[in-house]
């Protein structure tokens, strides 16, 4: 394939020397006339592990060439890679002033060339970076449609510094944002032979992904210098810690725990949150990212009880209030505080949840809702249909099956706020209103 990258920094430079070793014939495109002149020259402008060797032969082999003119290159490629830069604002806000000058350059090539060409967003972008300013330059500069007289596409990279070369052809994974479906099979093609999942999905969901690798790789970076911190303090071997915490790929190291929805309970979670946090406390050690997990937790909460309140309905019947499907503990549930919280405020409540059932609950449990929650078992109903008969706002509180199918129970006036993703969400019923979805 032909390809033009516009941006000879850091991810320009290896995607541009990477994929001419794939044998694409590539143009690098850089206002900055020295690394224009070392490209031609076959020399590197960055220092990475294999890139000068990588450059040079693709050099030699007339794969590989720069150039200051982003329309010479547009109109000798077929699809172009933008991979200038979005560094912070003083706020704190990305300057996207180079990927809109870029693409304002490539539009104003667009709008003379004949064959179709497809754009493709590299550098790091906000969500609605594509829809607010990119292909609003494009289509402005060229006076032709994206999706129709050319493609745009998002192609986020996941290139590490001093291990680039290895990561370009080893990638975790690759990523396609696309308008279309022709513009996604073009760029899709660049990567069939790299041994990786290859994921074709919205533009602003490609956008947001880059952003989320990064800040979790920044939060284990600190949750793990904070777990340091206690450990050295109490005399124990952090790393001893971490290598048998890290070992456990089934919860720890895994997707459990990481799909949004509400806030966590249970009789171990804020329990063992609160334990740790004081300890750090006693032992004057500063733990801002722990500290601020349970003030996170309450605001889902509140997030929650905000939602409800916003349906504008006083009637509201809950489904599933124990703390997780499957089990009848409601010790530290969000739920019982959501539901507590909307009993103040005057809301009139039902409640069903099959697991909940004073005859069974021992223990524990039955000392809880007995002694401590004896006004929510008044609220208690035996059946799913006596909560919709009441209700005209229906909350989702645990992902029990029996309440994936609620949507074709509700009549036209119900609302139904699903705090855990129980339903699938690919619905596009107007009444029904997600956690964070």
């Amino acid at each position: 394939m032909r390809i033009s990258i516009l941006g000879l920094g850091y991810v320009g430079v290896v995607s541009a020397a990477c994929f001419a070793n794939q044998g694409h014939d590539v143009i690098g495109v850089d206002p900055v006339d020295v690394k224009v002149d070392l490209i031609n020259k076959g020399q590197t402008p960055i220092i990475e592990k294999d890139i000068g060797e990588i450059i040079k032969a693709a050099v030699d082999q007339d794969k590989l060439s720069a150039t200051q003119n982003a329309a010479e290159a547009v109109e000798k490629t077929d699809i172009s890679l933008v991979c200038v830069g979005t560094p912070s604002q003083l706020n704190g806000n990305l300057d996207t002033s180079y990927v809109r000058r870029v693409c304002e350059d490539i539009g104003s090539a667009l709008k003379h060339k004949k064959s179709r060409h497809v754009v493709v967003i590299r550098s790091t972008i906000l969500p609605g970076t594509i829809r607010d300013i990119v292909i609003p330059a494009l289509e402005e500069s060229s006076g032709k449609i994206a999706g129709k007289d050319f493609g745009v596409c998002n192609n986020p990279e996941f290139l590490r510094e001093g291990t680039a070369v290895y990561d370009f052809y080893h990638p975790p994974k690759t990523v396609i944002g696309e308008t279309d479906q022709t513009s996604g099979d073009l760029l899709s093609s660049l990567y069939d032979q790299l041994p990786a999942p290859l994921i074709r999905t919205k533009i602003e969901v490609a956008e947001m992904v880059k952003y989320v690798d990064n800040v979790w790789h920044a939060l284990k970076v600190g949750f793990g210098n904070e777990i340091g911190g206690i450990c050295k303090t109490v005399g124990v071997d952090s790393h001893d810690v971490m290598d048998i915490f890290c070992s456990d790929t089934k919860l720890n190291i895994s997707p459990y725990y990481l799909k949004p929805g509400f806030a966590f309970g249970g009789s171990c979670l804020p329990k063992d949150v609160r334990a740790l946090t004081y300890k750090g406390k006693s032992l004057d050690i500063d733990l801002p990212i722990l500290n601020a997990i349970l003030p996170s937790n309450r605001h889902q909460i509140e997030t929650g009880i905000r939602m409800v309140m916003e349906s504008n309905n006083r009637k509201v019947g809950i489904l599933g209030f124990s703390f997780k499907a499957g089990t009848d503990d409601l010790r530290e549930s969000p739920m019982v505080e959501l539901i507590e919280r909307l009993l103040g405020k005057g809301f009139d409540i039902k409640l069903y949840d099959k697991n909940v059932n004073l005859a069974s609950l021992v223990g524990a449990n039955k000392d809880f809702i007995l002694n401590r929650i004896p006004h929510i078992s008044k609220l208690m109903v035996k059946t799913m249909e006596e909560v919709l008969s009441h209700a005209q706002t229906i909350v989702i509180g645990n992902n029990s099956p029996e309440f994936k199918q609620i949507l074709a129970k509700v009549n036209k006036n119900q609302k139904v706020v699903d705090l855990v993703r129980g339903i699938d969400h690919q619905t596009s019923n107007a009444s029904y209103h997600g956690m964070s979805w």
